[in-house]
Formats: structure tokens, C-alpha cells, sequence
């Protein structure tokens, strides 16, 4: 596993990263937007089989290459998978160059202070061990802002941020997302809010560490810019967070330098029942979309 040359792509080159990690509580949803209703499957195991055959046609598609993606986000089961007989992130490097990462956290907790928390990970540092074990390059975890609440804001970028050391420490780069929930009152306060207590715990890091910043695209343009250019920063990329393809990409654009990191408008237009030609052009329109938003 070359990470010299992972991290370079994660860095400089273009295209986005594709986030293909739905966990249990999310899995049924994606499924039944591919057109799978829950009636279909009778058990876990056969609901995570069938998210792991949408998985694998997604990234074994033509259309999911290195020319526009430069990393995926794996659901930890997916991992564990293999995908023409290779464990998936081996196949996402090994075949197309594509960058691994992995999901790690486990749901948030109930609201407090305007925020949900992450629930504690146990085993973390087992699971990070196993991820390197697998040829993981990065984690990711999310945890959500519901209202500009400075207090709960602070708490949620601390903790993101100790998890984030742990990961560091563990040879790993975090994806640390902190997403703002779109229609929220008073949207861009949050988002100033913030962007002021990520800098702050930005300053405090290592100044040999870097960690990627998964955040919610803002109401004002060029929003992100300090971000883009800390030094503790590999890289910003945006999640969809409910936009529309259209007005996510749209909001992508008037953001120098971030990059996309899509899953429900990535995979919006696939549906089972499509041919492996519409599938795969399905797919490819999607990409090309995202990806040329990602220029800017």
C-alpha cells in the first residue's frame, strides 16, 4: 500500500470522493430509493447482502473510476467484503486507484444543546488496527449541528477532535464531519460559528498532521476559503446533506476548492432494475456532474 502516493492523490489531485457508506439505520432508506422495499428481504444479513451487490456494481461500473473519484468511504461490513474476489479497498486501489476510507463512528446521541454528539466508539482502536490491517487510508465520522448553539458547536468539534488524535496517532487520516442540517434557522450563523471553533482546534493540532474536513455547503460563496488553505488541511470536501443534485452541485461550484463528497446525489438515478448500459450511464452522468462541479 503506497500511502505516499494515496495522500498526493488526496491532495492535489482532481475529482471527488465518493461516499458509499451507509450503515443499518441508513442501509433500508438507500435501498429502497435503488428501488429494494423491505419486504424484499427477511433479515439483516440479507439487507446487508443486497446494499453490498449495489456497492459492488456502483464501483466494479466503468463509470466509477480514477479519472473523476479520487476516494471512496466504506460502511466497515464493506471492508469486510470482497469484490471480485479482492477485499474492496484492495480493489479500489489495487484495480482503479481509488483512495479507501472508512466509516467509524457508530450513530449520534440524543439532542443536547442544540447538537448531536457522536456515541461513544469502544473498540476504536481495534477497529482502526483491522483498517490498516485491510489497506485503509482514512476514517470518516459524522456528528450534527441542529442550531447555532456555541456551546454545543464547541462540544462537537472537541470531540471530533479526540477521536481525530486517536485516528492520527493510529497512522490513519480522519474525515472529520461536523454536518449542519440544511434548513435550519439561521444556517449561516452556525456556520460561522463553526468554522471559528474548527480553526481554533485547527491551531492546536500537530503541525506535521493533516485531517480532511467534511462539511455542509454554505449560504455564502468562497465560505470555506481559510479552511481550504490551513496547513493542518488536506483537503475540504462537501457532503449533499438532502440538496438536490442540482443545487448541491450549484453550491459546490461558488466554493473554490472544495470538492464533493456525495452519497444521496451520487446515487440518486440508479435504480435496480436498470440494464447494465442504463446503469452505467446513469452513473456516468451523475459523476461527470459532480465531478465538474469539483473544479472550481
Amino acid at each position: 500500500m503506497n500511502t505516499t502516493q494515496q495522500l498526493k492523490r488526496i491532495q492535489t489531485d482532481k475529482g471527488f470522493i465518493a461516499a458509499l457508506d451507509q450503515s443499518g439505520g441508513s442501509t433500508p432508506k438507500a435501498l429502497q430509493l435503488y428501488g429494494i422495499s423491505e419486504d424484499q428481504y427477511r433479515d439483516e444479513e440479507e439487507m446487508f447482502k443486497l446494499i453490498h451487490d449495489m456497492r459492488t456494481r456502483i464501483i466494479t461500473s466503468p463509470s466509477f473510476s480514477q479519472n473523476h473519484i479520487i476516494g471512496a468511504i466504506l460502511f466497515e461490513q464493506t471492508m469486510e467484503r470482497l469484490i471480485s474476489g479482492m477485499p474492496t479497498a484492495d480493489f479500489l486501489w489495487k484495480t482503479k486507484k481509488i483512495v479507501p476510507f472508512l466509516k467509524v463512528d457508530k450513530g449520534l446521541r440524543d439532542p443536547k444543546d442544540g447538537v448531536r454528539l457522536m456515541k461513544n466508539i469502544p473498540n476504536l482502536r481495534e477497529t482502526l488496527e483491522k483498517a490498516s490491517e485491510y489497506g485503509i487510508f482514512g476514517t470518516k465520522m459524522r456528528s450534527v449541528i441542529d442550531e447555532d448553539n456555541a456551546i454545543g458547536i464547541d462540544k462537537i468539534v472537541d470531540q471530533q477532535f479526540e477521536f481525530g488524535k486517536i485516528i492520527l496517532d493510529a497512522g490513519l487520516t480522519p474525515i472529520i464531519e461536523p454536518e449542519i442540517t440544511i434548513d435550519i434557522s439561521e444556517k449561516s450563523k452556525a456556520e460561522e460559528s463553526l468554522k471559528k471553533s474548527l480553526i481554533k482546534s485547527l491551531n492546536k493540532l500537530d503541525p506535521k498532521k493533516s485531517i480532511l474536513l467534511k462539511l455542509t455547503l454554505p449560504e455564502k460563496e468562497g465560505f470555506y476559503g481559510d479552511l481550504v488553505k490551513h496547513p493542518n488541511v488536506l483537503r475540504v470536501v462537501a457532503l449533499s446533506g438532502g440538496y438536490s443534485l442540482e443545487e448541491a452541485n450549484k453550491r459546490l461550484e461558488a466554493n473554490y476548492g472544495v470538492v464533493a463528497s456525495f452519497s444521496r446525489a451520487l446515487t440518486q438515478s440508479l435504480f435496480v432494475h436498470q440494464t447494465t448500459v442504463e446503469f452505467n450511464a446513469a452513473l456516468e452522468q451523475t459523476i461527470s456532474t459532480i465531478s465538474d462541479a469539483s473544479k472550481t
